[in-house]
């Protein structure tokens, strides 16, 4: 059963950065970042791929990174330059899918997510 537990929520002013911890990591899966803001509609955020390549949200692509820690198993989002507009509760996705690519469109339908960590720009 796969169990997705985020982290690393909090406020943080404009202009500043935070980093989003999500564990564990599932080897071979895609895994992926998406938010959620009161009123809006989900938005993926980035992926990253089983082959380790890496796609972004146009809204958030150079100034967020995704990255993964094979050895303690924690997937991340470093936030940097952080606008208002970000602030959103944000979740952690993964699935298994060993032969299809995943976009950022795709996050959405991701298999498994986790509650959420907000994320709150002032």
């Amino acid at each position: 059963d796969v169990q997705l537990v985020e982290s690393g929520g909090g406020t943080v002013q404009t202009g500043g950065s935070r980093r989003l911890s999500c564990a564990p990591t599932y080897s071979g899966y895609h895994m992926a970042w998406f938010r959620q803001a009161p009123g809006m509609q989900r938005e993926g955020v980035a992926v990253l791929l089983s082959d380790d390549s890496t796609k972004y949200a146009d809204s958030v692509k150079g100034r967020f990174t995704i990255s993964k820690d094979n050895a303690k198993n924690i997937l991340y989002l470093q936030m940097n330059d952080l606008k208002p507009e970000d602030s959103a509760m944000y979740y952690c996705a993964a699935d298994y899918r060993p032969h299809f690519t995943v976009g950022v469109p795709d996050i959405l339908s991701l298999a498994y997510t986790g509650k959420g960590t907000q994320v709150t720009v002032s």
